[in-house]
């Protein structure tokens, strides 16, 4: 099995690349688990925020806006950011920090805050709405991106667990549980194991480190009205957002260290979170109807890795997305397309540095 381009990791980060150089190159898609996108992709709490993530995330989450919507993914929501007298800091310092990129933030007072979010408890008297934000249509997005890397010639290898990964004058070799492989270049979209995958190619050591995040769904009473916004702490403690048949989803906000692994719910995280619920809101928790936890992997600076890696010539990262990875997919896989083909970047990355990206910076 020869290629040109191998990618290891078929959930958001490598389909979209497979996708976006599939008309240039015989790539494949080494991917460990039986279906791609079973981790990290799978468990997404699936909303696109401009300001998740911080500024150095923003510019390839705002490039990537045009393009979701263009392809239908997209579906109105809004973001308010409260905060009670304790949170405030938190809250003042978040303005500030993106009061020069373009991102919307209007402040509303309590009397809006309350007639968005029914029986809001006192105290979380201070708020800024994002009005930008939206859902994403996860499975779809995904499945488009593996769809257009079929057409476009892209093969993906399933149950196909790394092994081993060695260098020779013919380029990479990769051993994996369904066979060898052998390609010109290797790309790391490997998620959470993306450490390991670098480790086995003597690529820089970048700490890309997995952290577990939980999700609840629960029915509640009264039930969150629809055009409920995604309404998230802005000292980082929960968020939650309406779903369909009257539901919620809630997560604690949580980032427990773990190694990568199918990870499942804490019965603690899950329990953090109603009582958070319950501090913010006086709505009659009735039941828990399901749970679950996914992968959210940084980098040391908590911004994402793209680019050579100087140390392994013909390893190519695409890693330490941390929760952002599928809101930012469209633009980071225009940017790393270019890159790793040494292309011009399109039109909607034009404008971003991928030197900020790069993983020399942890050289």
């Amino acid at each position: 099995m020869r290629y040109d381009v191998a990618i290891v990791g078929a959930g958001m980060a490598g389909a979209s690349l497979a996708a976006a150089i599939g008309d240039a190159a015989r790539v494949v898609m080494i991917e460990g688990e039986a279906h791609p996108g079973y981790h990290s992709t799978g468990r997404s709490a699936a909303f696109w925020s401009e300001s998740y993530g911080g500024p150095a995330v923003q510019p390839l989450t705002t490039a990537s806006g045009p393009m979701l919507a263009a392809g239908g993914f997209l579906a109105p929501r809004g973001e308010l950011h409260i905060a009670d007298a304790s949170g405030l800091p938190a809250l003042t310092a978040f303005a500030a920090e993106f009061a020069k990129t373009g991102v919307k933030l209007n402040p509303v007072d309590r009397a809006a805050m309350a007639a968005m979010v029914p029986r809001l408890r006192p105290g979380w008297n201070h708020g800024l709405m994002e009005p930008s934000c939206q859902d994403i249509d996860v499975a779809a997005l995904h499945a488009a991106a593996l769809r257009t890397a079929r057409v476009a010639g892209a093969t993906t290898l399933c149950d196909a667990a790394v092994a081993s990964i060695a260098r020779d004058a013919t380029g990479w070799r990769i051993k994996t549980r369904a066979g060898v492989v052998t390609a010109d270049l290797l790309v790391n979209a490997a998620g959470a194991w993306a450490g390991a995958i670098a480790a086995m190619a003597g690529a820089t050591r970048i700490a890309i480190k997995p952290y577990r995040r939980t999700i609840v769904q629960l029915a509640v009473d009264p039930p969150p009205p629809p055009d409920l916004p995604l309404v998230i702490d802005a000292a980082g403690s929960f968020y939650f957002k309406a779903e369909a048949g009257g539901r919620l989803w809630l997560s604690p906000h949580d980032e427990t260290p773990v190694a990568p692994q199918d990870v499942a719910p804490e019965e603690i995280d899950v329990a953090v979170a109603i009582d958070r619920l319950e501090r913010v809101v006086d709505w009659r928790v009735l039941r828990r109807e399901r749970a679950w936890a996914g992968l959210r992997s940084f980098s040391p600076d908590r911004a994402p890795v793209y680019g050579f890696d100087a140390r392994a010539p013909g390893f190519f990262w695409c890693a330490g997305q941390g929760g952002f990875g599928i809101q930012t997919a469209p633009a980071a896989a225009a940017m790393a397309a270019a890159l790793l083909l040494g292309r011009s970047p399109p039109e909607p990355v034009a404008s971003i540095d991928p030197a900020r990206y790069a993983p020399g910076r942890f050289a």
